[in-house]
């Protein structure tokens, strides 16, 4: 069976993920510049500043994505710039808007800046890395360090192997675009990649994010996500663990709820059947199948209502058939 692509949401798990793995993620990503702060001294998430450094200007609300502020080894302070790019196709003038929002940001508040950023476009040779301008002697140029996720593609084991947080994300970042027109193959591998969330020795809190990070990238249609979270429960129960997270207790009570719901669909459909048989005697075995087969809860409430004075049996199957029909 062909499933309908569901567009998926990249954006808002990075986001959060670097605001709460913030060192982790420079760990896994840009080493280097991981290795010059001092991480015993707390680092700031910029929100206000980043808001402003976008407001009235044309470069646009896209970039970037995330401001922070960290103390080096040497006692420095340090804002760095992440942009997290995640469109499928190369943005034309992307290295001008790095430029742009880190001369914004120095000349508002006069603070030295570092810009970095995550290309997770599906174009293999756009490599942005940097911004230059030159007339004569006159030079500018901003030289900025880039991680391509598609170069990961080959370091599979190494991110099956990884225990850092943002190892599992790059994973559901490349299943999910690789799976965009494919959705029954990415809930095979959202099964897979939730799975692992058990196996991996991360706390409770970091189990709840990332699968919350996890199920909002890869999104599904409605049909494959509750089976989805079906298949979720029995292995919870079978393999008798708590509730991970927030978001399973929603799916089970959404289970509950969707067995609530066939239960008050099995009710109507037995108070119609009921019904035919005090009025008109026995009720023929197809018109009973017909009605069983009914899933709108609306529909077999209107129907329930035009059996108390429907004349009989033939006249109810002509209120059925287009019911069935559709």
């Amino acid at each position: 069976m062909e499933y309908e692509s569901v567009k998926a949401d990249y954006d808002a798990p990075w986001k959060e993920a670097i605001t709460l793995y913030f060192e982790q993620f420079l760990k896994f990503f840009f080493p280097d510049i991981h290795r010059q702060i001092d991480w015993s001294q707390p680092y700031r998430s910029l929100d206000k500043e980043l808001l402003e450094l976008g407001r009235d200007s044309e470069v646009g609300t896209q970039f970037p994505d995330k401001l922070f502020e960290v103390k080096l080894i040497n006692g420095n302070p340090l804002w760095i710039l992440i942009h997290v790019e995640v469109q499928s196709q190369y943005v034309k003038d992307f290295s001008q808007r790095i430029y742009q929002y880190n001369y914004r940001a120095f000349d508002q508040y006069n603070k030295p800046v570092v810009s970095i950023a995550i290309l997770g476009d599906d174009n293999a040779s756009w490599r942005p890395t940097e911004y230059a301008y030159t007339l004569g002697e006159y030079q500018l140029k901003l030289h900025f360090p880039i991680v391509k996720l598609l170069d990961y593609q080959t370091r599979w084991e190494q991110l099956e192997s990884e225990q850092n947080p943002f190892a599992l994300m790059v994973r559901a970042h490349l299943k999910t675009q690789a799976t965009n027109r494919k959705m029954d193959e990415r809930k095979q591998w959202k099964w897979i990649l939730i799975r692992s969330l058990f196996d991996r020795g991360y706390s409770r809190e970091e189990v709840e994010n990332l699968f919350r990070f996890i199920d909002r990238m890869m999104s599904l249609p409605k049909q494959l996500e509750q089976q989805l979270r079906t298949e979720l429960i029995e292995y919870r129960e079978e393999k008798q663990m708590p509730f991970i997270s927030p978001m399973e207790e929603l799916i089970q009570e959404e289970a509950m709820e969707r067995g609530l719901q066939q239960g008050t669909l099995q009710t109507q459909r037995e108070n119609i059947l009921d019904l035919l048989q005090v009025r008109f005697g026995e009720v023929p075995q197809s018109l009973v199948e017909a009605v069983n087969r009914l899933e709108d809860i609306s529909t077999l409430k209107q129907l329930h209502r035009q059996t108390i004075s429907v004349g009989s049996i033939a006249e109810f199957e002509q209120l059925l058939n287009p019911q069935t029909d559709s």
